[in-house]
């Protein structure tokens, strides 16, 4: 048996940091911590934006985007709520003030709008298949002249579900109106360029990708109309004041460059083949999300008939560390929006459990996975009221 917490599958939540990360921060703390100061300050601030410059534009070269349109933000949370604030705030002064995003959003996103939503501004939800798609005609007959901005993630943040985000781009360009996408679950996972993409804003974020927390960006286009995030100084274009997080930037830029095409491939075979053993050994379970079309980390099933914190304090107890549905539900009884969304129950959403994997994870702890997850299951059903009646088969 591995140490216990030693095998982690909650990298949707957050990821570990790579040491070659942590390596190129370290002079950022204890060197070069002065602020960014322009070319007429003192040596170390220089060194210290030139060092902001370079993390820009290996973020703007990952997206085909142009540094300047790359704006540090705190993480994915603040990102999203600069975004959709910005534009609905700048563009309402246009007599543009409706939203609209899909039901499934994130919560930066969702409760971004229902923010707005209670300051006067029109919101509409659109509403998604059993897979968790959204569908592009009901889309195109949601746009009224009114229509500021549409905000639609790239992939879903629990069940993995990726969007066509450049057929709805097409379409909010064609009908010109403004695009954001949350890409925190995407960005390095699967190929993105803003320049083939037609693409207004776009959320990306350091920590799902072995990067340090308390970083993220948003790739903001340039030439659109923009409300200023925070007041202060004239930090990051004059879009977001405070003293630009270095040590953070350098970090996620580095953190871009060492996610490659075949670590990629290599988490999408261990995804199929947990999904797959644990679809087949383990009777009474559903894959939530597309079947096909999802990220390559995530893996969520529901196993009927148990509660998901059951599960997972069962699957903590023997060193394992995941999650029920996102993160953000793990301090709450409500049932996930999302498994809702998606025609899930009540019973579906609280069995649900989300396993999320990086570069740090392997066949062997999956094997090791399953092997408990099936002594686990048969146990609690044997005792849950709701599958006391139930046959395992």
């Amino acid at each position: 048996m591995l140490d216990k917490n030693n095998i982690y599958m909650d990298n949707a939540s957050a990821t570990r940091m790579d040491e070659r990360v942590l390596d190129v921060m370290k002079p950022y703390f204890f060197n070069t911590y002065a602020v960014a100061t322009s070319e007429f300050g003192y040596s170390q601030g220089i060194e210290a934006r030139e060092s902001l410059q370079i993390a820009r534009e290996v973020i703007a070269s990952s997206l085909h985007a142009d540094p300047e349109e790359i704006i540090f933000t705190s993480g994915s949370t603040e990102s999203s709520n600069m975004a959709i604030k910005g534009v609905m705030n700048a563009q309402q002064k246009q007599g543009k003030d409706h939203l609209i995003i899909s039901a499934i959003e994130d919560f930066p996103v969702l409760y971004s709008a229902k923010k707005l939503e209670k300051q006067g501004f029109q919101v509409t939800y659109l509403e998604v298949d059993e897979y968790g798609c959204i569908d592009l005609e009901k889309l195109k007959k949601m746009i009224k002249k009114e229509t500021a901005l549409i905000s639609i993630q790239h992939a879903n943040q629990e069940i993995g579900t990726l969007q066509d985000i450049q057929k709805i781009g097409v379409i909010c360009k064609e009908k010109k109106v403004l695009f954001h996408s949350d890409a925190t679950h995407t960005y390095t996972r699967i190929p993105i360029d803003v320049g083939k993409i037609p693409i207004d804003l776009m959320t990306i974020s350091s920590h799902t990708i072995h990067g340090p927390k308390g970083i993220g960006g948003l790739y903001l286009r340039k030439d659109i109309s923009f409300a200023k995030w925070m007041d202060g100084g004239f930090q990051e274009f004059n879009k977001r004041a405070g003293l630009e997080n270095i040590p953070g930037a350098v970090g996620f830029a580095r953190a871009v460059e060492l996610v490659t095409e075949g670590e990629n491939r290599q988490i999408t075979e261990m995804r199929d083949y947990l999904i797959n053993n644990i679809l087949e050994e383990i009777p009474n379970t559903t894959l939530n999300g597309h079947p096909e079309s999802r990220i390559p980390q995530n893996a969520n099933i529901t196993f009927h008939f148990i509660e998901g914190e059951s599960i997972t304090l069962h699957l903590d107890m023997h060193g394992f560390a995941v999650s029920t549905g996102s993160a953000c539900f793990s301090r709450s009884l409500q049932a996930s929006h999302v498994i809702l969304g998606i025609g899930g129950d009540h019973e579906r959403a609280h069995g649900s459990i989300r396993f999320s994997l990086s570069r740090y994870n392997n066949l062997k702890e999956i094997d090791l996975l399953i092997k408990t997850l099936k002594e686990i299951i048969s146990e609690l059903r044997k005792i849950s009221p709701l599958g006391k009646d139930q046959k395992e088969e």
